[in-house]
């Protein structure tokens, strides 16, 4: 029964976070912008935390699309309406998953207007 346990919880990427300014959640309906590493981050935005995606061996879920979209789900638990990519390893060689570094922000703008990347379906 342990192993069955290990296993169904090692599926997922390892995520590492660090809420250094966490705000009040955002509601489902707040829009939380995308940024890619060739994404500009806009002016007087305030930085709540960093998050690192990385591989776990048995990590399955774990394409660009499926980590960013788990990015926006922790922005918005922690007010962030910025995800913004300052790092990016592709699969390869040693891992089949994407790993990122990321830092989340508040923007207090209209983050709809900002050029950003857009989920696509795996």
């Amino acid at each position: 029964m342990l192993i069955i346990v290990i296993g169904i919880t090692s599926c997922g990427p390892k995520i590492t976070s660090n809420f250094t300014n966490p705000l009040p959640k955002l509601s489902i309906d707040e829009n939380v912008a995308l940024l890619d590493i060739e994404h500009n981050i806009p002016e007087n935005v305030v930085k709540v935390g960093d998050l690192r995606f990385q591989d776990s061996m048995l990590a399955t879920d774990c394409s660009f699309n499926s980590l960013m979209n788990k990015a926006r789900i922790e922005a918005r638990k922690n007010g962030a309406n910025i995800v913004k990519v300052i790092e990016k390893k592709k699969p390869d060689l040693w891992s089949t998953c994407y790993r990122l570094k990321i830092e989340l922000y508040k923007y207090d703008g209209d983050v709809s207007s900002l050029p950003q990347y857009t989920l696509k379906i795996d």
